[in-house]
């Protein structure tokens, strides 16, 4: 059994992800806000790597049904619909629609992922299901990597936090005597136990955190830490991100 965990895509290959399953982590903000807005009946979130991208992908659907989602530097964009807080990401505002988003960090190792066999969008409102389906990829495959946004293409300690609170509660019986596990998982489990289960500390901690309580954001860093109010699995295929629902949940 294998769980690695990388803090950034800077210097992945494509063979560091092929057939594997992967799970991304930028809970402060885009994972975080993508995961609402599946949740608010949005029908897909189509990542893009830069504004120019998105407008192209925007073009080329149903004007009535497309929303532009994105940031830079942590604000909206200028010209977009929506910026990158969960807030904004209501259900009247996204139902029925698909969202074309680009972020600074977040829809850039959503895209790195995308030769994973499986990609799975994590944050802490979606925790549970987060942890059911990489406990299942582990047993399927005895295999799972985490990758973290970061930060402007570097280390991020919400996104470590949150790798190393999945990585701590995957651990079977007998704990890392089990397991493979690269240096960036070992990291990940250590700040995880500095910090416990307690989200909002750590995400309050990080520069990222203070930066957007700064900037006037502090309601989202508290609604990024507020786990398993989503019950909804945001899977990423073909360029695509879409629900994927308990079956009691329809």
């Amino acid at each position: 059994m294998k769980i690695d965990v990388f803090f950034t895509p800077v210097g992945l290959n494509p063979s560091d992800l092929a057939g594997r399953t992967v799970v991304v982590l930028d809970v402060l903000r885009a994972t975080t806000t993508i995961t609402v807005a599946l949740a608010g009946g949005a029908k897909a979130v189509l990542p893009a790597a830069s504004t120019e991208e998105a407008l192209r992908i925007a073009q080329n659907l149903e004007r009535d049904d497309v929303l532009l989602a994105g940031e830079r530097r942590a604000v909206r964009i200028p010209g977009f619909a929506l910026g990158n807080s969960p807030q904004e990401f209501a259900s009247e505002a996204v139902r029925g629609k698909t969202i074309v988003m680009t972020t600074t960090n977040g829809t850039q190792a959503l895209i790195a992922a995308q030769g994973a066999r499986e990609v799975v969008v994590g944050a802490a409102v979606n925790f549970a299901l987060v942890v059911q389906r990489a406990r299942a990829a582990l047993e399927q495959h005895s295999d799972l990597v985490m990758l973290c946004a970061g930060r402007e293409r570097q280390f991020a300690l919400e996104d470590a936090f949150a790798a190393g609170r999945l990585t701590k509660v995957l651990l079977p019986e007998g704990g890392l005597r089990r397991v493979e596990v690269n240096d960036g998982a070992l990291a990940s489990l250590e700040i995880a136990r500095h910090f416990g289960e307690r989200w909002l500390r750590a995400l309050r901690a990080s520069a990222h955190g203070r930066e957007l309580a700064e900037l006037g954001f502090r309601e989202d860093v508290k609604a990024c830490a507020e786990e398993n109010t989503h019950p909804v699995l945001p899977l990423y295929a073909d360029r695509r991100i879409t629900a994927h629902r308990p079956p009691n949940e329809g």
